[in-house]
This record gives C-alpha cells, sequence and structure tokens, in this order.
C-alpha cells in the first residue's frame, strides 16, 4: 500500500506451508488459473477414461428400462455361454488314448521260460534246494515264491519241448489286447478310442473295439490252455498257473496325461463365438422389459467400452472437461459478485475434485465386487451410498455458498458422465451436493457436520423415492436396498467431512468457523495478555464485538468471523499501551512530549504489529487480513490538525499522506463492520450525556465521516447495509449507556447526614453553598417516585 492509498497488494499469502507452495511470480494470476484448470481437466480425464471408469447402466433380466440404449459403434461381442458350451463339447468329443505294447506278451514269456530252464537242472532234488537258486529264480519270474512253491517248482521235470510249450501259451494269451479294467475301458470305448501301437509307432482310431481281455478273462484263458497239456498233472498246472498268473500285466493302458493334453488342446482350438452388434442398433427401449440375450449386449457394452478407441474417447472426454469448467469458471466471476477464488482457493477445489472422482472410482470397483458377492443386490443400489455431498460440504465450510454451488454444479455433470450419461445419478449428486453445502453454513461445531449429514440422508431418501417412480416403477425389494443406501450415504459424508477439514485447516492455512470457535476462547495467550498489558484495550475489543456481532445478524455477514475479528483487531497494542488513551488513566498523556509526526507512527504502528502478533499466533489469514484493513486509510485527525496547527509558512507544508494509515482499506463486510464500530466505539466514550438522541446523531455523523472519506469504496457494504448497521449499534449503544434511578438510602445514613451538616453549620460561620441550599430547598424524593420511575407502581 502506497501512502496515498492505493492497494499495493492483496496480502492473501500466508507463511508456512502454503507459503512455500506459492510458484514463482513469473507468471501472472490469471496464467496460474488456466494452468491450474486444465491441470485438473487432464486428471479428471484419466480417473474417469480407463476400463472400467466409465459406467453403463447395470440391468438384470426383467428389469424395466430406464431409457433408450443404442450401440455407440460396430461391435463383435462374445457369447461366453455359447463358447463355453462348445469348449466342452469339444472336450467331451475328444477320445481317450490307450497305448497297445504288443511286446509286453513276449517279454512275460521270455522271463517265464528263463525262470523253467533254472529250474529244469535241478530235477527235484531235495539237495539242489540252494537259495541263491530261488533267488536267480524269483529274479527271473519278478516274483517272490514261497519256499513250498519253489520246492514244488523243483519236482516238475522240465525239458525243453515243455519250456517251449509253456512260452508259446503264455504269449499267446497275451497276444490279444488286454486291459486291467474291461468295464471301465468299455465305457470309454463305446465313444471311440485312439489306439496307439507302441511297438509300430503308429496311431489309430478305432470307433469300437472288440475282442478286448480284462485281466480275468485272461487268467482263464491261461488256465485252460494249461489244461490242454498232458505232461503235467493237476497240482503242477495250478502251481505253473498261479506263477504265471501274477507276472501277468495289461497290454493295453490308458494315457490319462495325453487323454488330458488332447481334450484342452480340443477345448483351445474351439474359437470363440461372437455375435454383431452395429452402430447405432437399439439395444434396449425405455420401458421395454429386458431380456437375457439384451443383459448380454448391455454387460458387453460395458466390458468392451473402455478399450475400443479409448485415445478418442478420452480427447473428447478432456475437450467436454475443458469447455465445462472454464465456461462455468469465467461465468461465475463475471455474474457472481462472491465467487473470486485466488489460485490457493483453486488449487483446493482442484484437489477435492480429484479426490471426489477418485472416490467415485474406488466406489464403483467396490460395488462391482459386492455385485458378486451379493447377487441378491444389484450394484445400482450401492452407487446411492456414495458420498457426492463431501466436495461441496468442504467447499461451504472453507469458501462460501457461491463457490459450493459453482462446484456442485460441474461436478454432478461430470459424475453424470462417469456413471455412464446417466441423469439421473447426474440429478441425485447435484441436490445432494446442494443440501449439503446448505446445511454446513456457519458451522460453530462439529455436531452440526453430523446433523448436515442427516439431512443429506434425508435428501438422499426422497431423491430415490422420487427417481424409482418417476421411471415408472413399482414398489420392489431393490427400493429398500436404495433407501437404505441412500441414508447411509449422508452419514458417510459427514464422517468423511469431519476427518477431513482440521486437515484442510493445517495444510491451507483456512480459518474454518470451527477454528474461529477455538480463537474466541477469552482464555486465548494472546486475548490474555491483552487484558494484562492493556485493558482499556481489552474492554474496547469486547465492546467492539458485540457491536459487529449484531450488525453483522442484521446484513447477512459472518458474525463469528466479525466478532473473533474485533476481538482480535488491536492486539498491536500490546506493544506500546501507555500511548493509547484507553490504557492511561488518570497518568500524564505521553503525546503531550512527542511531536505529531511521532505520535501519528506510533499509532500506524500498531496494524503492523497486530499483523506481526497475529502471523506468530497462528491466527489464520482472515484475521490478519481484517487487522491489517481495519482502519484503512482513515486520516489520523487530531494530530494532523496538531501538525497543522504548528505549521511555520516559512517550512514545507504538512502532507496529509504522513498522517494516513497503511491501509489497505477494507475488502470484507466483517472488515468494515470493525472499522465503524472501533470509530463508533471510540467516539461514544466522548459524549456527555449519552442520550438515544445524541448516539444516534454521533452513529451517523461517524459512518457518513467513513464513507464520504471514500473508506468503504472497496467493500460490498450498500446504503441499505449501512443505515441497518447504524440501526445495530444505536440499540447496542443505548443498551450500554442506558440511564439508571438513584437508589433512596436507608433513614440512619439519612439521619447521620443530616446531623453532621447542623453540626458543620453551627460550628462554621461560612454560608452554605450554592448546592447545599439546593439540595436543601428540592422536595426529597421518596420512594413513591422512585418506584414510578422503575415501573413498578
Amino acid at each position: 500500500m502506497t501512502r496515498n492509498g492505493r492497494k499495493q497488494d492483496s496480502s492473501r499469502s500466508g507463511k508456512g506451508f502454503w507459503g512455500r507452495l506459492r510458484p514463482p511470480t513469473v507468471l501472472n494470476e490469471v496464467q496460474q488459473n488456466c494452468i491450474l484448470l486444465l491441470f485438473l481437466c487432464l486428471a479428471l480425464t484419466v480417473v474417469i477414461v480407463p476400463k472400467g471408469g466409465i459406467v453403463a447402466d447395470v440391468f438384470s433380466p426383467g428389469d424395466i428400462a430406464t431409457r433408450d440404449i443404442k450401440a455407440p459403434r460396430d461391435m463383435l461381442v462374445e457369447d461366453r455361454a455359447l463358447t463355453e458350451k462348445r469348449r466342452a463339447e469339444a472336450e467331451e468329443a475328444a477320445r481317450p488314448v490307450f497305448d497297445f505294447d504288443a511286446r509286453v506278451g513276449l517279454e512275460i514269456g521270455g522271463h517265464f521260460a528263463k525262470g523253467l530252464r533254472i529250474l529244469a537242472p535241478l530235477g527235484g532234488e531235495e539237495e539242489n534246494l540252494d537259495p541263491a537258486v530261488k533267488k536267480s529264480v524269483e529274479q527271473a519270474f519278478d516274483i517272490s515264491l514261497s519256499d513250498e512253491q519253489f520246492a514244488a517248482l523243483t519236482q516238475v521235470e522240465l525239458d525243453e519241448p515243455l519250456v517251449d510249450a509253456l512260452r508259446a501259451m503264455l504269449v499267446g494269451t497275451l497276444e490279444r489286447m488286454v486291459v486291467a479294467n474291461l468295464r471301465l475301458f468299455e465305457t470309454e470305448a463305446d465313444r471311440g478310442v485312439v489306439i496307439r501301437d507302441l511297438a509300430k509307432q503308429q496311431e489309430t482310431a478305432v470307433p469300437k473295439i472288440e475282442n478286448v481281455l480284462g485281466m480275468g478273462e485272461a487268467q482263464e484263458l491261461l488256465r485252460a490252455r494249461l489244461k490242454n497239456i498232458p505232461e503235467l498233472n493237476a497240482a503242477q498246472q495250478n502251481l505253473l498257473f498261479d506263477v504265471a498268473q501274477r507276472m501277468l500285466r495289461p497290454s493295453l493302458t490308458f494315457n490319462k496325461s495325453e487323454t488330458e493334453a488332447r481334450r484342452k488342446d480340443a477345448a483351445e482350438a474351439v474359437k470363440p463365438v461372437f455375435f454383431q452388434i452395429k452402430k447405432g442398433e437399439m439395444i434396449v427401449r425405455e420401458g421395454e422389459r429386458i431380456s437375457e440375450e439384451q443383459i448380454k449386449k448391455l454387460r458387453a457394452l460395458r466390458d468392451l467400452g473402455g478399450d475400443f478407441n479409448l485415445l478418442g474417447m478420452a480427447a473428447g472426454l478432456f475437450m467436454f472437461c475443458v469447455l465445462l469448467v472454464f465456461t462455468g469458471h469465467r461465468f461465475a466471476l463475471r455474474n457472481i459478485r462472491k465467487y473470486r477464488p485466488d489460485v490457493r482457493d483453486l488449487l483446493f477445489m482442484a484437489l477435492v475434485f480429484i479426490g471426489l472422482f477418485v472416490l467415485m472410482k474406488l466406489g464403483i470397483f467396490v460395488s462391482t465386487a459386492l455385485e458378486s458377492a451379493f447377487p441378491y443386490i444389484g450394484s445400482t443400489s450401492y452407487y446411492y451410498a456414495f458420498p457426492f455431498a463431501v466436495g461441496a460440504m468442504l467447499i461451504r465450510l472453507v469458501l462460501n455458498s457461491e463457490v459450493a454451488l459453482v462446484f456442485a454444479a460441474i461436478s454432478a455433470i461430470l459424475i453424470g458422465v462417469l456413471f455412464g450419461n446417466s441423469l439421473a445419478i447426474a440429478a441425485f449428486a447435484f441436490v445432494s451436493s446442494v443440501a449439503g453445502a446448505h446445511w454446513v453454513r456457519q458451522c460453530k461445531t462439529r455436531a452440526t457436520l453430523y446433523r448436515a449429514g442427516l439431512w443429506v440422508s434425508l435428501a438422499n431418501v426422497g431423491l430415490v423415492f422420487a427417481l424409482h417412480f418417476l421411471a415408472g416403477r413399482a414398489f420392489e425389494l431393490q427400493l429398500l436396498h436404495k433407501l437404505a443406501f441412500a441414508f447411509a450415504g449422508g452419514i458417510l459424508c459427514a464422517v468423511i467431512v469431519t476427518g477431513t477439514i482440521p486437515l484442510v485447516e493445517s495444510l491451507f492455512k483456512y480459518t474454518t468457523d470451527i477454528k474461529l470457535l477455538e480463537l474466541a476462547n477469552m482464555n486465548a495467550p494472546v486475548l490474555r495478555e491483552l487484558m494484562v498489558q492493556a485493558p482499556g484495550t481489552y474492554h474496547h475489543s469486547i465492546i467492539v464485538g458485540n457491536l459487529v456481532e449484531a450488525a453483522a445478524e442484521e446484513i447477512n455477514a459472518n458474525p463469528l468471523l466479525a466478532r473473533v475479528a474485533a476481538y482480535y483487531h488491536d492486539i498491536g497494542k500490546i506493544k506500546k499501551p501507555l500511548y493509547f488513551i484507553e490504557n492511561t488513566g488518570n497518568a500524564a498523556n505521553r503525546h503531550d512530549k512527542l511531536a505529531p509526526s511521532m505520535s501519528a507512527l506510533i499509532l500506524m504502528a500498531h496494524v503492523k504489529d497486530g499483523v506481526e502478533v497475529a502471523r506468530e499466533s497462528k491466527l489464520g489469514q482472515p484475521l490478519v487480513d481484517i487487522i491489517r484493513q481495519h482502519h484503512g486509510t482513515a486520516l489520523i485527525k487530531f494530530f494532523y490538525d496538531k501538525a497543522k496547527s504548528k505549521e511555520d509558512p516559512g517550512v514545507q507544508q504538512v502532507d496529509e499522506r504522513d498522517y494516513r494509515y497503511p491501509g489497505p482499506r477494507p475488502q470484507t463486510r466483517e472488515a468494515a463492520l470493525i472499522m465503524l464500530a472501533d470509530a463508533v466505539e471510540a467516539a461514544s466514550r466522548t459524549l456527555t450525556e449519552p442520550t438515544p438522541a445524541r448516539i444516534q446523531g454521533m452513529v451517523q455523523k461517524i459512518i457518513n465521516n467513513i464513507f464520504i472519506d471514500g473508506q468503504l469504496d472497496e467493500c460490498e457494504l450498500t446504503l441499505k447495509d449501512m443505515h441497518n448497521i447504524a440501526k445495530s449499534f444505536n440499540r447496542i449503544l443505548a443498551g450500554i449507556f442506558h440511564h439508571r434511578v438513584d437508589y433512596p438510602e436507608p433513614a440512619y445514613k439519612e439521619r447521620d447526614r443530616d446531623g453532621g451538616k447542623k453540626k458543620s453549620s453551627e460550628d462554621s460561620n461560612r454560608e452554605p453553598t450554592k448546592e447545599a441550599k439546593d439540595r436543601e430547598a428540592s422536595p426529597a424524593k421518596g420512594s413513591t417516585e422512585d418506584l414510578k420511575r422503575l415501573g413498578m407502581s
């Protein structure tokens, strides 16, 4: 601020975190605002566009469509159910694979012959029963033998023709395909099987196989062939059968791994089944009952919408955000008087925007997951529990209702885009946000936030009823779910705002009404020091607080901010309290020994000192601004006139600018109220007989002088406001300076006083004073007259 009173710096910036956040002054404020808004639009595009971000309407079979839905592009939509069905059929059609090894019979026959040839030389003699021979025979047969079996085998007279006959018998039995479980094989073979001949390395698909033996049938065939050998008696036949049947194993085995691999390949070979949707095709019409087939198309539209032409969609959404945000911001700046956000405010609004949409995006993912866990509750029911009003409530608490309204309008439109261009969700978000912003106005307690959350819940419930019946739908169970979630959404908003607002106050150095309530505590360190160091100033500040609070209510300003700022507006006088007349009492006036210019500098310094004390005490930027502005560029007239009276004609004339406060002039109605109340309260102390008429004349004169001096040119007070302010000041000051009746003294005091007077007159020759004569001549005021004045008779 220059000395002529022109504003040099709005001083909106503070110290601490926000001071460090401020960008270099290379860009002006308009350019910084444009960069912030572009960043906001880009961030919103990134949050909304990716897959799953733009949410189409979710319906269940049998629901009634609330709007026409057309295909925005040509699409091939996979019929997942039919695709899975065909893949299952392909798996089922894949034939099982069996491995046939014809060498099994030759291998077993060779082992059987080898063991018999070891036994042949023994000739049945007991002394030849050597354990080493027994072990060699077991290794050849690849089975274990008991001592009795081995001894019995040694009694068989084996020659080479008999050994060859037994070997041929065993090989002939296993020439046919033998499986371990004939019944299971027949179940698989009815659909055809694939036979892989391991010896010939050939593979054959056989529709149906006959003449396959099970292990039981192979053993019976072997027993029958043994009976046809005449050289063996029945006991020997049974003995050799027991050995041979233990050596048998299947020649045809099921290859499980190969079968599963072929079934998997068969399923993967089936291509997905698609049905085509043409651009502009009507998927469902408003009021139509939705079928299962339409549900498939709608789900495909929701799932595939984020992947198709993602870049084009992002570009379109970014352009839409830019036009919406810049148009809304520009319109509000030109047409809404209280919409004046600076860079800090826009940064805060941008972060609230981004946080709100990130919260919505997380809510969408959670609701989709909950739909799978609780299929009887539609995912759209969960949408009504989303805290749509959080952003507008935060903006209203920190800034004002006009900014909150602009925020609610823009955010509601973009929320509608996020939820698949849903007009119902956009309307729900807007009304919920406006209700929340309205009920948190002038929030003086934490309970106010929860009361506001309750009102938001009630508004949400009413909106759900309205939107449900507006769509022509009857009462149903889903409506109860939506009502419950809508009610919970308002309470959730209150919880989130309660936890977030202290962080906002600390991070952005905002002073909310809740913070002001803390500062209004008269036990605050700064106010206690003011009371001790400058008691007159303290009392003056209390009365100014009463004046501005009542006046603020008259003109719809912020009474709490005005009252708290009044308490602190003169804290700069703590440093030099005795240089201000209200703190001197009966002491000598220190300004009598100072030059007028020095006295003016001391008086002006209390504004700068007050700003320093306020910043050291972290009172917040609104209070700092009011302390700086509460004298504006007013003239210190007493010392200016004193300097003019001492002016030497031969010396340079007194410059009026040296006797004006540095300013700036009041920028807000609250600062203007404190300027007016400060001057009025100080002047009221000079009234000798403060009658209501004199008070009214004094108030009107001071307000007119301040108005004529141009101190109210930069705030938003109207002539009607100043008229209401004057009436409020008159009412409060009349109450402060009210008259009291002279209460009659007790009779014994009257007698003592009369006796003293008589004694004094007897002892003195002096004439009674004029006052004494008047008292004697005037009739004593009796109790009846006093009661009349009190209105009691």
